[in-house]
């Protein structure tokens, strides 16, 4: 599966333990997608677009009105990278 640079960067923060806060519409529709890592900081690299992608493929996903996670198959499409703490 081709996973674009920033889909990577996105995934390997909810790896860690990030989440996806979504803001709707009153008629549902997304209109906003910040990323937070488990540090509290700001993914610039999440885009509406990019989690969109992620949410078609099925690599994050939210149960009950909670932010949005990385599933199983998003843990298994991630590359491995070096923490850079």
């Amino acid at each position: 599966m081709n996973i674009s640079k920033n889909e990577q960067r996105v995934l390997h923060a909810l790896a860690q333990g990030g989440l996806i806060k979504v803001i709707k519409d009153d008629k549902n529709h997304v209109l906003e997608a910040d990323c937070i890592t488990r540090d509290g900081w700001f993914l610039t690299a999440c885009t509406l677009d990019v989690f969109k992608k992620l949410r078609k493929r099925r690599l994050i996903r939210s149960q009950g009105g909670a932010p949005y996670r990385i599933t199983r198959d998003g843990l298994l499409a991630v590359r491995a990278e070096l923490c850079q703490r």
